[in-house]
This record gives C-alpha cells, sequence and structure tokens, in this order.
C-alpha cells in the first residue's frame, strides 16, 4: 500500500486549508498513493476559538474533503474539529473516500505542557480501524502516542500499520520527543506508524501548532523515511509481509501477561 504523508501548514481559515487539501491530494494521487494522512487540526489551526470552526461529518468542510478524495479515488485521513454535546467540540480524524465518510474523535487530550486541552475539546472514547488494499489501519491523534495500550489495542483489532496526525508543540526536546514515541509506539505494536505533522509555522505561540518531522517508522522500530520542518511531501510504500515476518521473530503481543 502506498501513502502519502502531507505535512502543511495550517492557518485560522478553513477555506484556505481547504484548497492546501486539495493540492496535497492532487500530488499524492499523482505519486500513486491510496492513502493520504494530513496532520491534526487541517481544518483550523490551534490557537483560535474552535467552537465557531466546528461542523459536523455531514457540513460542508468535511463534504468538500469527500469530494476531493472521491474525485482521485484514495482515502483521505485530515484531522478537523466537530460540535461536543457539551459545548465543547472534538478533536476529530476525518477518515473519507473509497466509500468511508467517517470520524475518530481523539481519546487522550493533551493537559499537559501548560496547555489545557481538556477546556475546550471533549474526549473520545471509540477505537477506529480501517481498511485500505487489505491492509488495516487503525487510527491515533497527536498526544495519543504516549499511550502505548491504545497502540496494542489496535494492533489486537488487526491493525498492521497506525496513523498518528498531530500538531506537535515546539519545546526543548520535544523533537527527540516525537521521534522516539513514534518509533516506540511501533514496537510496542511490532506495526507500522506513519506520523504526520503540522510544518513548523515559523512563528513563536502557545499552543501546539506544530514542529514538522513527520517520519515513517517500521515494525522494527527504524526511520523508513522522514521529513524536515517545513511544508512538503513524503510519499512511502507499507509492506505488510514485514509485519507478520516481525511479529514471527519478535512476538510482544502474543507474549504480553497484563
Amino acid at each position: 500500500m502506498r501513502a502519502a504523508l502531507c505535512q502543511i501548514t495550517s492557518t485560522p481559515d478553513p477555506a484556505a486549508n481547504l484548497a492546501a487539501v486539495r493540492s496535497g491530494v492532487a500530488a499524492a494521487a499523482r505519486a500513486g498513493a491510496s492513502l493520504v494522512l494530513f496532520p491534526e487540526a487541517t481544518q483550523c489551526c490551534f490557537g483560535v476559538p474552535l467552537g465557531p470552526i466546528a461542523e459536523p461529518l455531514d457540513g460542508p468542510w468535511a463534504s468538500a474533503v469527500r469530494e476531493i478524495a472521491d474525485e482521485h479515488g484514495v482515502l483521505v485521513v485530515a484531522g478537523m474539529f466537530t460540535p461536543a454535546d457539551d459545548g465543547r467540540v472534538f478533536n476529530t480524524l476525518l477518515i473519507t473516500g473509497r466509500g468511508e465518510h467517517r470520524g475518530y474523535d481523539k481519546i487522550h487530550l493533551f493537559d499537559a505542557f501548560g496547555f489545557t486541552e481538556s477546556r475546550t475539546v471533549a474526549p473520545g472514547s471509540e477505537l477506529v480501524t480501517v481498511t485500505v488494499d487489505d491492509l488495516t489501519l487503525g487510527l491515533t491523534t497527536c498526544y495519543d502516542v504516549r499511550f502505548p495500550e491504545l497502540y496494542r489495542a489496535l494492533a489486537a483489532q488487526g491493525a498492521a500499520a497506525l496513523l498518528v496526525a498531530a500538531s506537535w508543540g515546539a519545546g526543548e526536546g520535544k523533537r527527540e520527543q516525537w521521534e522516539l514515541l513514534v518509533r516506540a509506539r511501533a514496537l510496542d505494536a511490532t506495526a507500522w506508524v506513519l506520523a504526520c505533522g503540522q510544518a513548523d509555522p515559523g512563528t513563536p505561540s502557545k499552543a501546539p501548532t506544530g514542529i514538522g518531522h513527520s517520519l515513517v517508522a517500521t515494525p522494527t522500530g527504524a526511520i523508513a523515511a522522514s521529513l524536515g520542518p517545513t511544508p512538503d511531501l513524503l510519499v512511502v510504500d507499507i509492506d505488510p509481509d514485514s509485519v507478520t515476518k516481525t511479529r514471527e521473530a519478535i512476538p510482544v503481543l502474543a507474549n504480553r501477561r497484563l
């Protein structure tokens, strides 16, 4: 399965960000990708009120992304915000194209490093997988990557690759943590991990607006490919046979006792 990671810099304007999705999907499709992964908060960057931005999955922004995905015959995964019943929003990964149109609501909220995501964002509770070209993918968002139990649970549901859409906060040691966590989750699940982050916007912010450095880790934790801090496109081929071989050689999922 060929996948593309579109590392972009979202703005506060959903229409402008939709244009970035359109151009990114077109470039990925030309490269032969079946899956096109965008970062968390693709619809709108963090650091602005999210309530007025949020819309349901059948709203105009998500519907436009579905049309783009259908035009190019790909599955698109992109971060957006949907309304929650309690007045907050959900931090949602839109999964659309190839007959799919649904979402994953971020389970672990970023109440860390002085940022309180739960003040405006409600937590999700359901694990989500999707199949592309006979490969089962598990969906995760940003802070989720610090919780290995989620990745093992998705692997137990058949996921051979895990997607991470992120808008990683900047700070001392944060890039090193990002890369280490992605590689560690690949080892925990003995699965591929495709981690697409927001590009570095180049301006300091208290909100987690991205550092770039999207990467793909193999089931043995090696970095198969990576990007720098600026907007870019990363195209990789995911080999499902390597998952089978790794799980035979390092059967951590079968051997776990807790």
